[in-house]
């Protein structure tokens, strides 16, 4: 595992980058318990990028036995082992990354570069407590965010999704999740902004993640994969319409959003089972509808019991890229949005959340921004299936990263 290397990678980015990104802020990142989110302090921390090589998921798993966080075995009791003074893990997960480790590490067609290039692949970073209490947040000073620069036009996207359903015209896959990205030059500090994004109105998973030139700040309301007490479960989200009684009605009426939903809901129960107990996965609860900012959308529960020695490593290779944002067949739509999607994912549509004695909280990187030296970038998309309307697939992208963009415009 090249934690040295990479590490002092880290390190010798600061002096150029970091004027850019001041760090007199504690990030507070999704899943860490709420009572210890203004005590944190950074211990130690590993970043991976694709010229390291090896295999990402491995090596979080030993990078966090190595500062006592053992993630070999989740199904082990949990004891007095941790030292003191660790209180858990960020654990972040980037699409790409999450492509190449699936199928036991099967590396697959990378698709386009990720357009923040600081950004790391894969950050493990673990905490402790300090006894004063660090700010979590500070002013916005100096803020201004200049026009979003889309990576295609409405009439790109619109092409994209005729050309999913032309693969599924052919058998190819049944279903596939289209991202698009867009960047905007900004000058001031974007930490607290990035902040801000998790107040909003059902961001379960709100927070920031950030390192030496980089930065990413998550309002994410889906659970990718959450551990606890012997039991894996994971909230699929699929299904969306404006937040007012018609749209919820619509979205409880509509054949085509119910059984798109549905089809993810079963590769995600074909997730869990490749980790679970046989016969132990079930289905909570499906299509209950949720509200986050000012759109419902759809979410199931499914869940199961943990087979045994199931490690952190092979819990990644098996969630991860989550389906919801990929499609079904998996591996067969992570083709499809190679080819057609124009640039990378980055921070988006991975995993990013905490790892701490006897449990794990990933959130799937939906509603997240990142940050490099000088831009800000962000994701949003949707699923396409046969009967999609092209038109309707552009306007749900536009209305998910709504209240995101309104949020980092407000500074």
């Amino acid at each position: 595992m090249r934690r040295v290397e990479s590490t002092e990678r880290t390190r010798r980015l600061g002096p150029d980058v970091m004027r850019a990104l001041p760090r007199g802020m504690v990030d507070t990142p999704p899943g860490a318990p709420a009572g210890c989110r203004r005590s944190l302090t950074e211990l130690a921390r590993w970043e991976w990028r694709p010229a390291d090589g090896g295999d990402p998921a491995a090596h979080a798993q030993e990078f966090l036995a190595a500062h006592g966080l053992a993630a070999a075995d989740l199904t082990r009791p949990v004891g007095g082992h941790t030292p003191t003074g660790v209180c858990g893990a960020a654990l972040y997960v980037s699409a790409a990354a999450g492509a190449a480790i699936t199928a036991g590490g099967v590396r697959r067609a990378a698709g386009a570069a990720n357009p923040a290039t600081t950004l790391p692949e894969v950050a493990v970073v673990v905490y402790g407590h300090t006894a004063a209490p660090a700010p979590t947040r500070r002013p916005a000073t100096d803020w201004r965010l200049d026009a979003w620069t889309e990576s295609w036009t409405e009439r790109q996207h619109a092409d994209a999704v005729r050309a999913v359903q032309t693969a599924i015209g052919r058998g190819d896959v049944y279903q596939v999740n289209l991202v698009g990205h867009a960047a905007a030059p900004y000058t001031g500090d974007p930490l607290p902004v990035l902040a801000r994004l998790g107040t909003l109105p059902g961001a379960r998973y709100g927070g920031t993640l950030s390192g030496p030139g980089w930065a990413i700040g998550c309002a994410s309301p889906e659970t990718l994969v959450e551990v606890t007490g012997g039991r894996v479960l994971t909230r699929p989200i699929k299904g969306t319409r404006p937040a007012t009684p018609t749209g919820r009605t619509e979205l409880l009426a509509s054949a085509k959003e119910r059984a798109e939903h549905v089809m993810i809901v079963d590769l995600k129960r074909n997730d869990l089972a490749r980790v679970a107990r046989t016969g132990s996965v079930r289905v909570d609860e499906l299509f209950a509808v949720r509200r986050w900012c000012d759109l419902w959308q759809a979410e199931s529960t499914v869940s199961a019991t943990i087979g045994d020695g199931l490690g952190l490593a092979d819990l990644l290779r098996a969630v991860c890229p989550g389906g919801s944002v990929t499609g079904a067949p998996k591996l067969a739509a992570l083709k499809q949005i190679a080819a057609l999607e124009p640039v990378g994912r980055g921070a988006s549509m991975g995993a990013l959340g905490w790892v701490a004695p006897g449990r794990v909280n990933l959130g799937l990187t939906i509603r997240t921004v990142a940050a490099d030296a000088d831009r800000l970038h962000l994701w949003a998309g949707g699923g396409i299936t046969w009967d999609s309307d092209p038109d309707a697939e552009v306007a749900e992208a536009a209305a998910k990263s709504a209240p995101v963009r309104a949020t980092l415009a407000a500074g």
